[in-house]
């Protein structure tokens, strides 16, 4: 399951047809996406329709055709690692792990526990990179990535993989399940300079660095949240849809691994 980034599927439809015909958009939609595989993988997709709407479809767990991992390749260039990223592990790691994201997205947050496996058990063979994906329909996201941004400007790595790790644990995702307004307290809480984290919060020192986060993997294939690349050594990627379990994603990691 993916998000549609534009939102207002019902603009201009009466409430009564709009229900009777989200019903039966909604039961399609589900249709569509689980014969191609999709809904087990958890995640939301960005539609392309001419009605620029948002179609919301249910949650589902992860089921056994989904270990089966499905990848696909990179519609672009996937912009490369610069000093600008976040990562964890070895920053010279030969496999690279590329995760873009939406800290309202609940695909997202049951995505993390598969992320901190990773970082366990591979160390400093893979380095996991976050970068920002932030859903249109999520109003709070985008302040949100900024926010993580101003606390790493002011912390350093540590300080925004500690600020990102509290908003992921504590929001009720779907759009607006952190408050805006617990931004600063939460800065202020992990140790950062309350005035000068809303100073940069408030100026929106960030919002440039949150949107080419998400310009370059929209050119890069990313079309819902999560979605992730895995680059081997020779610099080959492999762009991976949906909030996998980890059993889904080990073997391809194991394949990048294996390249010389």
């Amino acid at each position: 399951m993916f998000h549609d980034e534009k939102g207002g599927f019902f603009d201009g439809i009466r409430p009564k047809t709009s229900f009777v015909f989200g019903l039966v958009s909604g039961v399609a939609l589900i249709l569509v996406l689980t014969s191609a595989g999709l809904l087990s993988t958890g995640a939301y997709i960005k539609s392309s329709g001419t009605t620029g709407g948002t179609v919301a479809v249910a949650d589902a767990l992860p089921t056994a055709a989904a270990t089966a991992v499905k990848t696909k390749t990179p519609t672009g260039k996937v912009p490369e690692v610069t000093s600008a990223d976040h990562i964890r592990g070895n920053k010279d790691a030969k496999v690279t792990f590329i995760e873009y994201s939406d800290f309202e997205c609940p695909f997202c947050k049951k995505f993390e526990p598969t992320m901190q496996q990773m970082e366990k058990e591979y160390g400093d063979k893979v380095r996991i990179v976050y970068r920002h994906f932030p859903l249109s329909f999520h109003p709070n996201a985008p302040k949100e990535a900024e926010a993580v941004e101003c606390a790493n400007d002011l912390g350093g790595n540590d300080a925004f993989w500690k600020y990102h790790d509290a908003i992921l644990e504590r929001t009720t995702s779907g759009g607006t399940g952190f408050a805006l307004t617990d931004l600063v307290p939460l800065a202020k809480e992990l140790g950062l300079d309350e005035a000068k984290f809303k100073d940069c919060l408030d100026t929106g020192k960030f919002t440039k660095h949150v949107q080419d986060d998400e310009a370059g993997g929209g050119s890069a294939g990313i079309t819902g949240t999560p979605g992730s690349f895995i680059i081997d050594a020779k610099g080959t990627a492999q762009l991976v849809s949906g909030a996998l379990p980890y059993a889904s994603i080990k073997s391809t990691l194991d394949a990048a691994l294996a390249v010389k």
